[in-house]
């Protein structure tokens, strides 16, 4: 039986459809039917099972002719047939018309009107759709009558996809074709499968309209100067860019016009593993409240969180409307960039705490995407630090080939001139367990001075082995902070070191060679130097 809220999405049932409930009603559902239970404050929290991360290789795009010689094809995006994904989702479709209730919500991904997507999400489970209802832009309830969707997500997390039938690896399959305009997720219960399917979605649709989408947090001074922040998890990408003295104009996905910036997302979803109310007291104030959603976060009989217990992952999440944070900045739309910061946590100790970049330096730094791992941070990691490259800091992300985004930040920071930084949250004065973590209170100040303008008028000298153009001296910070080989006790310790991490570059860069102008390979030949 085919049903008004599920129209355009292929599922027919007979079963009810609950659409567009609140959080209030989702989370009734929710209890009742046993997905979760709720912590002592009111948050829902949420047990995914086997899926605690995004199942990266089973990530499909179909093979679509008007898209197949645009696609970045490889790891990242796998090729899927049409006919394949066409048995797929009918598979899927039957399966969810067969179930006894479903969800369905009705929401926008783009902060901006003109460049916003409408996305209907169909789901088995009620704290799935409250997720997506917190994750995404809620439309006015004015706006829900005659809602046609641009894209629809199937989300049949209790699916079990066949190899043989659907073409896929595993019985866990996320699957988009762009033809279809159709998102089908199937055997993960990991909600964030959800959000970076859009993200994705987004990340093809913009490029095509002149508009860069990014992986990256922005927030807004008080003179109405937009400060964009990339950076891989563990980088401080959420913690810096949420300053009480700037608003946040959201903390993950964003999309650069002619006109300024603006957020694709209605919420957040924070990683909250040893999360501390006085580190970072809104995320923890969000995450303690009704209406936030919780995935694999332990709490005891009396459901007090302990955000400290990783027994089910390290990747503990919290998700919640992005208004639960004071101060925010209202409709997540704001001007053009004046600063761009690129932050990486570099356990081997050798880059500076903070560097300008040129455009072509910028272009460089972007699409390597770097960060290094350190043990502890990921299962499996030895004593030594790990080089980690993620082009455009948001490669699984990607759907088109990575020089198309970096060209077009290059171009974006050169047209608006917008000033590029690259900052180091990670080690000084030696690497991951001889050296220091890098002071919060100076990173802060660094980035102060910078987006206040003030850093920009310094004298800067050029380190010799990335090419980096360094303050030699900011009000504020001691001596020997600045010049990371003038921290290390071993100088020589120190060359090796770098030239070893700019060997990394080296090797990583290689992907990109043939695919990017002269000026980008002369900042790379200068940061081979």
């Amino acid at each position: 039986m085919s049903k008004p809220a599920l129209a355009g999405t292929g599922v027919e049932t007979a079963a009810p459809v609950h659409a567009n409930l609140t959080a209030a009603g989702l989370t009734e559902h929710a209890i009742r039917r046993g997905e979760g239970r709720l912590s002592a404050d009111g948050a829902f929290i949420a047990i995914t099972g086997q899926h605690t991360g995004r199942s990266v290789q089973d990530k499909f795009v179909v093979d679509d002719a008007a898209v197949t010689n645009e696609i970045w094809w490889g790891k990242i995006n796998q090729k899927m047939a049409p006919e394949q994904f066409a048995g797929y989702v009918g598979r899927v479709r039957e399966w969810l018309g067969k179930r006894d209730v479903l969800f369905t919500q009705d929401l926008y991904a783009g902060a901006d009107p003109a460049h916003r997507i409408k996305v209907r999400l169909v789901t088995t489970n009620a704290w799935h759709a409250m997720f997506a209802r917190n994750m995404f832009i809620r439309p006015a309830r004015e706006e829900l009558a005659g809602f046609t969707p641009d894209f629809t997500i199937l989300h049949a997390p209790e699916y079990e996809a066949n190899p043989e039938t659907d073409g896929c690896r595993t019985t866990t399959c996320i699957a988009l074709s762009f033809a279809a305009r159709t998102i089908c997720i199937a055997g993960t219960s990991y909600a964030g499968e959800i959000k970076k399917s859009i993200f994705t979605v987004m990340n093809w649709l913009l490029p095509a309209k002149g508009l860069l989408p990014m992986h990256c947090s922005a927030n807004v001074g008080a003179a109405g100067d937009v400060a964009l922040f990339f950076g891989l998890s563990g980088t401080g990408k959420t913690t810096l860019s949420s300053d009480p003295e700037r608003a946040l104009i959201g903390d993950d996905e964003h999309g650069w016009s002619d006109k300024g910036v603006f957020n694709f997302e209605g919420g957040c979803y924070a990683k909250v593993i040893k999360l501390s109310r006085e580190a970072e007291p809104q995320i923890w104030d969000a995450s303690h409240r009704f209406g936030a959603v919780l995935e694999n976060v332990v709490a005891d009989e009396f459901g007090a969180l302990d955000l400290d217990d990783n027994r089910y992952t390290e990747n503990t999440r919290s998700c919640y409307p992005v208004e639960f944070i004071p101060g925010v900045h209202p409709g997540g739309v704001a001007g053009l960039p004046k600063n761009v910061v690129m932050l990486t946590a570099d356990a081997f100790g050798v880059l500076p705490p903070i560097a300008k970049l040129t455009p072509a330096q910028a272009m460089y730094h972007y699409m390597s995407g770097y960060t290094a791992r350190v043990a502890g941070t990921e299962k499996g990691l030895g004593r030594e630090p790990q080089a980690t490259f993620s082009t455009c800091f948001g490669a699984p992300f990607l759907p088109r080939h990575p020089e198309v985004y970096g060209r077009m930040l290059s171009e974006l920071v050169q047209k608006h001139g917008a000033d590029c930084w690259l900052v180091n949250t990670g080690w000084t004065g030696g690497a991951y367990g001889t050296g220091s973590r890098m002071s919060i209170k100076h990173t802060r100040a660094l980035l102060r001075a910078a987006l206040d303008g003030s850093l920009a008028k310094v004298e800067f000298t050029c380190d010799p082995f990335f090419g980096l153009m360094v303050p030699k001296a900011v009000p504020g910070i001691p001596d020997g902070v600045l010049n990371p080989r003038d921290a290390w006790a071993d100088k020589d310790a120190y060359d090796r070191t770098a030239r070893n991490l700019v060997g990394m570059f080296e090797k990583n860069f290689e992907t990109f060679a043939g695919a990017v102008d002269e000026s980008v390979k002369a900042a790379a030949i200068r940061a081979a130097a």
